[in-house]
């Protein structure tokens, strides 16, 4: 097991065992090995969701604790295959993509319909699949920001996958127009039994304020964690709450100063817990992304878990910082992620 004391340096104290004052846990619904009947069955979803839910927690070495360990490998549109793949030629396969996600003992691989299309007669009933319907690329020139769906719902159904993703960019100017294309599909996807997660991301220039990115404020994160649980998300993917007051540094939108004075702390777990109290108090499940990948990569990853999993989310979706580098440094750094979850030391918060 990683010793993630030593991993979190001069932080380990202050994350280890920090308490959220402002919303306590007990407020919250929490994973756990009964998520399904705790708290799904309160919900619409028809019984092959709930079904496709248990599966995705069945699955790896987090099988049974109600947290999810996912690789994603669907930045290949927007960021390009040569981008991604340089630094191991080898994951141009998407032989070797699902293999690292199965190696690394994943709960699922995501990634873009072709790359599952192509491997999934070989892979769909060893792990389960999550086919991410839209992506953005940036082979146009001039660079847009907008999300093209790719794939149907029908088509992840047909090769057998479990769940289906999408991105939102709330914030752009086509903001409306993926909400309206992604409820359809979320709509669509629950009645075939799949599970559906949203990559909940802003974008907008105005997000940047006076030298700081305010896309990855707890204040507007949250909203968007709102939106997409009303879009019927079941669970949201968020960047990690790095700082606070979008919506005042913007000047734009609605907010209330009990958001910054009496739900939120300036505490790294208290932000990304206002983000989990947005997704319904933690009805639909919040899994933070990795992040780009640099040079403290294990360390990072494992901070991202630690202030996940006290601050009450599901999991993390970890791609880049893990395949960008040899497949045995890959799943060493995923099954440290996953040791977070594994370590009952490692408590809410």
């Amino acid at each position: 097991m990683t010793d993630i004391a030593q991993m979190l340096g001069t932080e380990a104290e202050d994350l280890l065992q920090y308490r959220c004052s402002a919303i306590p846990a007990e407020n919250l619904y929490l994973p756990g090995t009964d998520f399904v009947d705790r708290i799904m069955i309160d919900n619409n979803r028809p019984n092959a969701v709930l079904r496709s839910m248990q599966t995705l927690l069945n699955h790896g070495r987090l099988a049974g604790t109600g947290y999810l360990s996912i690789l994603p490998v669907d930045q290949v549109i927007e960021h390009s295959a040569g981008a991604s793949f340089a630094a191991n030629p080898l994951y141009f396969d998407p032989k070797n993509i699902v293999e690292l996600a199965i190696e690394a003992g994943c709960n699922c691989v995501a990634s873009t319909y072709g790359v599952l299309a192509s491997v999934s007669r070989r892979y769909a009933h060893k792990i389960p699949f999550l086919v991410k319907l839209n992506h953005n690329e940036t082979l146009s020139y001039p660079t847009q920001y907008d999300q093209t769906l790719y794939a149907s719902v029908e088509q992840a159904f047909n090769m057998g996958a479990v769940a289906v993703g999408a991105t939102i960019y709330f914030g752009s100017e086509q903001s409306r127009r993926q909400i309206e294309e992604i409820s359809i599909a979320f709509e669509r996807a629950h009645e075939l039994g799949l599970v559906t997660v949203l990559w909940a991301y802003l974008r907008n220039p105005a997000f940047n304020k006076d030298g700081v990115d305010y896309h990855s404020s707890a204040d507007l994160t949250g909203q968007a964690n709102h939106i997409a649980a009303t879009l019927g998300a079941d669970i949201v993917k968020q960047k990690m709450a790095e700082n606070n007051g979008g919506y005042r540094a913007v000047k734009f939108g609605y907010t209330d100063d009990r958001v910054y004075s009496k739900l939120t702390r300036d505490h790294p777990i208290d932000l990304v817990r206002y983000q989990l109290v947005n997704c319904y108090m933690g009805r639909a499940g919040l899994i933070n992304s990795g992040g780009a990948a640099g040079e403290n990569d294990l360390q990072e990853s494992v901070r991202t878990a630690v202030i996940n999993k006290r601050a009450g989310g599901m999991g993390l979706i970890l791609g880049r910082k893990a395949f960008k580098k040899s497949m045995k440094e890959g799943v060493a750094l995923i099954n440290a992620v996953q040791d977070v979850y594994l370590d009952k030391k490692v408590t809410i918060a």
